[in-house]
């Protein structure tokens, strides 16, 4: 069996995670067991919800555990089976953390899962047409529920979610807008991702002028919003909210660092009767294979064209998601590690 690598949480943030709250570990693969498969990974998901997982808080997931391999998203191939489902040289997506081998009991409801390569990039099956595509999907479908000709707006618009919640929203017919940082991501979002407009919320240092930016970019109100980000950008966009508008919340990434993010004029989800729901995608497995047959679709269309920031080498995990977590990601931020 093969020598393995691993990344495991040494010590929980004080405030802002830092690359020493990391360390790289060698350990030996075990011998597979009856059922298991020994898989090679070929590309490991970095996402923002890990950071929340650092801390030893109450949360909807367990804490991450020290002296433990990162939990994570990972598409590879199957090097040796001792289980009929699987054979070497299938091509998986699974849940084998941030490590070049994971042994997994693939008997487990949803522990791996063979995936087509032959229209769909592997590395799409941890953005695109993975957990970051469907959690679009389920908020863009389950609770914006947009109409043709409403205006849809997402925030961090350029990234893995964002990206696909722009493909599904252009294809349902919705004035789709964005909101990202930077003029090379806002051009790109417009561009090539199909937004009819993006904000570059770093032009503004308060929410007040980001809302008026806002407003010029949505004539008509917004009647969905996709919230991945919090903080300023979600007191922007309140005031800007339809009559009943619906606002899906599934990232809160301004508040990682543990910080509160008071939220100045609640009265507006009262005034303007809005619906505000939180949801884990993990939660809904339901509706997956509906989500990734359309995402799949997007992306071997070519209708959906995601970018991904690659960082290569597993020592390279902890000072990516350091990035991802400031905003330095273009695109679905992954580590290739093979």
């Amino acid at each position: 069996m093969p020598t393995n690598h691993q990344i495991h949480l040494d010590s929980r943030p004080m405030g802002e995670a830092v690359a020493s709250n990391f360390k790289l570990v060698t350990t030996e693969t075990p011998a597979l067991q009856d059922g298991q498969v020994l898989v090679r990974h070929h590309f490991l998901s970095l996402d923002p919800y890990m950071r929340g997982r650092m801390n030893d808080a109450k949360s909807y997931a367990q804490p991450q555990a020290l002296g433990q391999t990162m939990g994570g998203g990972t598409v590879g191939e199957v090097v040796e089976s001792r289980n009929p489902k699987f054979a070497v040289g299938d091509k998986v997506v699974g849940m084998g953390g941030w490590q070049e081998y994971s042994v997994v009991d693939a008997n487990l409801m949803g522990a791996l899962r063979k995936v087509d390569t032959t229209h769909v990039p592997l590395s799409a099956y941890l953005g695109a047409v993975g957990m970051p595509g469907v959690t679009a999907w389920y908020g863009l479908v389950k609770i914006i529920e947009p109409q043709a000709g409403q205006t849809v707006v997402v925030s961090a618009a350029t990234g893995a979610v964002g990206s696909a919640f722009a493909a599904l929203a252009k294809a349902r017919g919705c004035r789709t807008v964005g909101i990202a940082g930077g003029p090379e991501k806002c051009t790109y979002a417009v561009n090539e991702l199909g937004f009819d407009a993006c904000i570059d919320y770093k032009l503004h240092s308060t929410a007040a002028s980001l809302s008026k930016a806002i407003a010029e970019a949505c004539p008509n109100g917004i009647d969905g919003y996709f919230e991945n980000v919090g903080g300023m950008v979600l007191d922007a966009v309140l005031p800007r909210m339809n009559a009943f508008g619906r606002i899906a919340v599934c990232g809160m990434i301004a508040g990682y660092d543990g910080q509160p993010l008071p939220l100045s004029y609640p009265a507006l989800i009262l005034t303007q009767r809005l619906k505000v729901q939180g949801f884990i995608v993990s939660e809904h497995m339901e509706i997956w294979p509906e989500a990734l047959t359309e995402l799949g679709t997007l992306v071997a269309t070519g209708k959906l064209k995601p970018r991904e920031s690659i960082a290569q080498g597993l020592a390279a995990a902890p000072e990516a998601f350091l990035g991802l977590l400031k905003g330095k990601n273009f695109g679905k931020q992954l580590v290739k590690l093979l």
